[in-house]
């Protein structure tokens, strides 16, 4: 049987809510990553067989297909397609799924999987037209746990199912805070050594400049410094703006096809996507289908937690990889090496792709066999995936 391949791997610097990405149109974000996909591997966008592009927020300046628009924004040939998908948070890492069953059955031979997210332009939740996005089953779920409050605007979210999370694996604010200050140290660290270099596709700006780099890593800050943020989600809570992934804007894209194709036509194999689920847990507490998800990855690939020389579990709230490490007993030192959404961001259709770019680079730099992402995702949802180097 063919394996699915990465042939090339490209994101746009993470920018800061109302940063240096602010004034980019999410359709041109989109183009800069596809045209750069393309240069970089040297593939010809008319054998691109289709498209498969993240986003969370598919209304105003993301709707209308923003795959499609990407593409032909790129200068690519009318007879590319693109479809846009939404599963939350994993958006593009179920494209990147998508794209890898789709080459596995012979439907198509090339396929671009990525994603976008200008949450400057379109604010999360622009697509939710009555502001309450739950259903009153589940809104009665959650009435009277103790400790929130039954007049919240939303009865539940993701923040609150941060502090159930933090509650049940009993994680404090101290190790909430310490993993903060950690993920913007490692960040602060690749940055300085280069490491995001590779990945980076750098964004000219209509003013004659560029971002060149990642905008949410804080030098800055400490301890201390976390210590004095509040915790909206909970009275008396653990959860702080300090331990969340930031509201961020950029763009990914990754090429994939099968090992006889990238042959074929002169195309080095990156990495091959040696194992690909889909999991769901429960949807109020909502953010710990990571677990079984590398659970059920880790059952279908045949391999032990140990095996795996990185892991890339998304920062959406600091209490999720913790409670990942205590369920799985994987390595710490293991975890988010060069940092993760609470540093560098969380542009959210973009960021399946983003992550799968920056744990390829890892995997490419130290000579790593395997590595795993997961990620949590609105619903209570969670995709992994195993790459293996090649």
């Amino acid at each position: 049987m063919s394996d699915a391949v990465i042939v090339g791997a490209v994101r746009t610097p993470v920018g800061r809510r109302k940063g240096g990405l602010a004034g980019i149109h999410p359709v041109d974000l989109s183009a800069h990553v596809l045209r750069a996909l393309a240069d970089r591997t040297g593939i010809d966008p008319g054998q691109v067989d289709d498209v498969i592009w993240g986003c969370v927020s598919q209304v105003g300046e993301q709707s209308w297909n923003v795959a499609r628009n990407g593409v032909l924004a790129a200068g690519w040939p009318e007879t590319v397609p693109g479809t846009t998908l939404d599963r939350q948070c994993g958006s593009s890492q179920q494209a990147l799924h998508f794209a890898a069953a789709t080459v596995l059955s012979g439907q198509a031979d090339l396929v671009v999987a990525g994603g976008v997210e200008s949450m400057t332009r379109v604010p999360m939740g622009a697509s939710v037209s009555d502001g309450t996005p739950f259903s009153a089953q589940l809104r009665e779920r959650y009435r009277g746990v103790e400790g929130f409050a039954d007049d919240q605007p939303l009865p539940f979210n993701q923040g609150v199912g941060a502090e159930l999370i933090a509650a049940r694996w009993r994680l404090s604010r101290a190790q909430l805070d310490e993993f903060a200050l950690a993920s913007h140290e490692k960040a602060a660290a690749a940055q300085d050594a280069g490491a995001f270099d590779p990945e980076l596709a750098p964004v000219p700006l209509p003013d004659g400049g560029t971002v060149t780099a990642d905008e949410g890593i804080r030098r800055d800050t400490s301890l201390a410094k976390l210590g004095e943020l509040k915790t909206p989600f909970r009275k008396d809570g653990v959860v702080t703006a300090g331990s969340a992934s930031q509201i961020s804007d950029g763009a990914a894209a990754l090429a994939v096809t099968t090992a006889e194709w990238a042959g074929r036509h002169g195309l080095r194999p990156l990495a091959r996507v040696h194992t690909a689920v889909v999991a769901a847990d429960d949807p109020v507490t909502m953010l710990t289908a990571p677990i079984p998800a590398t659970a059920k990855a880790l059952r279908r690939a045949g391999l032990g937690i140990e095996e795996i020389g990185v892991y890339e579990v998304n920062e959406a709230f600091a209490p999720v990889p913790l409670a990942w490490l205590a369920e799985t007993e994987a390595d710490p030192e293991r975890l988010n090496p060069r940092g993760g959404a609470i540093a560098l961001g969380h542009p959210l259709g973009a960021s399946g792709v983003r992550i799968m770019t920056t744990m390829l680079q890892h995997m490419r730099d130290n000579d790593i066999r395997y590595g795993l992402q997961t990620m949590c995702e609105g619903g209570g949802m969670a995709n992994a995936t195993i790459l293996e180097l090649v």
